[in-house]
């Protein structure tokens, strides 16, 4: 379901949301499911729960999952889940001219682009 690496430099929490943001814009999670729960999800990763709970506010904040007091975090509904795309696109604007001020050309980066679509939709 979810996993996590020590060696990414990227914040475990952001891993996790990372992993949670796939399995629903994939459909593996549906509407209204539930998710594990903060210490199901701690225990089966051997992490601290407030990771998990860091995780879950910023899904909760960006329309990915809600919460229920008491019951635990579900799946929105796919139209909430479709948060908006804006700070995604900006993320990659910047990571993308990063790319290219270091050397990348357009050419290699969209043949990445290609590839990382080949790899999302193998996965269907």
């Amino acid at each position: 379901m979810i996993s996590v690496n020590y060696r990414d430099s990227r914040p475990l929490y952001e891993q996790i949301k990372e992993g949670v943001i796939k399995l629903i814009l994939t459909r593996a999670l549906k509407q209204d499911e539930k998710l594990p729960s903060v210490r199901e999800l701690a225990v089966e990763l051997a992490i601290n729960p407030n990771t998990i709970q860091r995780a879950y506010r910023e899904l909760e904040s960006e329309g990915y999952i809600y919460i229920v007091t008491g019951r635990g975090a579900f799946v929105s509904p796919q139209e909430d889940a479709k948060a908006d795309v804006s700070p995604l696109l900006k993320s990659f604007r910047e990571s993308a001219a990063k790319l290219m001020y270091s050397g990348m050309s357009a050419d290699e980066l969209k043949a990445d682009i290609d590839k990382i679509f080949k790899e999302v939709n193998r996965d269907d």
